[in-house]
């Protein structure tokens, strides 16, 4: 709680509430404050995939790579961002990860590709992913550091004022009170947000969402189970993300009956 004291209160010294736009993630419609432009975010985006995939040699994976083709197209139909300059890659290095960056920049990695088995595991991850980048969680979390490091600068100027001792003990306190009470939160909150974007974006492009937790279940067989603590960990804790998906599953699915139908999506509850 005192974290996040810290982040309101630097707000409210920094006046970022009116210099920044208040905006809503699509599907879940949570309130957001972004600082960032999305044509910003976009630029960004481009330059990090540049960077990222340099010198990476692309997968000779032919089935692979149409997995990811097909399912990169089929999930961007859908994510209604025509203006995102979308491209997918399936990059040849045994790493268990893949990322969309903001603009449409997609890269899987072949480590991925056995936890996915098919298209529809390919469609899990990659509707996880495009959540990321719909909901601009890229631009948020820059926002967010920015509001937490001017946050403990202005605490701990203010306890210097008073005691400048003091103020050197607490400012590491500081710092991690803000990692661990505010931007860590966020991104297991970004994380389960994309979680659920991306099971309603597969459903709405025609795969079945009972997949997604079973591809978590794979994922957790994968890793052998060893993870941080969920309190000290910008992920949520695979069996809570589970259980998550699966109460969302009824309302996923009929989504997922509509899209076989071909009839446009139910409206969301909230």
């Amino acid at each position: 709680m005192r974290a996040r004291a810290i982040v309101l209160a630097a707000t409210a010294a920094l006046g970022l509430g009116a210099l920044g736009g208040c905006t809503s993630a699509p599907v879940t419609g949570r309130n957001q404050l972004i600082m960032t432009s999305e044509a910003e975010e976009a630029q960004m985006g481009v330059e990090a995939f540049q960077e990222v995939t340099a010198g990476s040699r692309l997968s000779t994976n032919a089935a692979w790579t149409q997995m990811v083709q097909n399912s990169g197209r089929r999930i961007a139909a859908v994510a209604n961002r025509p203006d995102f300059q979308w491209e997918f890659r399936l990059i040849a290095e045994d790493t268990v990860n893949a990322f969309c960056l903001p603009g449409g920049k997609v890269a899987f990695y072949e480590g991925i590709m056995p936890v996915c088995r098919d298209e529809a595991g390919v469609a899990v991850v990659m509707g996880h992913e495009v959540g990321h980048a719909i909901a601009r969680h890229g631009g948020e979390r820059v926002t967010q550091t920015m509001i937490a490091q001017n946050g403990v600068a202005i605490i701990a100027e203010i306890i210097s004022g008073k005691s400048p001792e003091l103020a050197r003990a607490a400012a590491p306190a500081l710092g991690a009170g803000v990692q661990v009470g505010a931007l860590l939160p966020f991104s297991r909150k970004h994380e389960s947000e994309a979680d659920e974007i991306g099971l309603f974006l597969m459903a709405d492009a025609g795969y079945d969402p009972r997949e997604a937790p079973r591809f978590w279940e794979r994922m957790v067989q994968a890793t052998g189970g060893e993870r941080s603590w969920e309190f000290l960990s910008t992920h949520p804790d695979p069996q809570n993300r589970i259980k998550r998906l699966n109460e969302l599953m009824p309302e996923a699915m009929t989504h997922y009956e509509a899209a076989r139908a071909g009839k446009p999506p139910p409206t969301r509850k909230r």
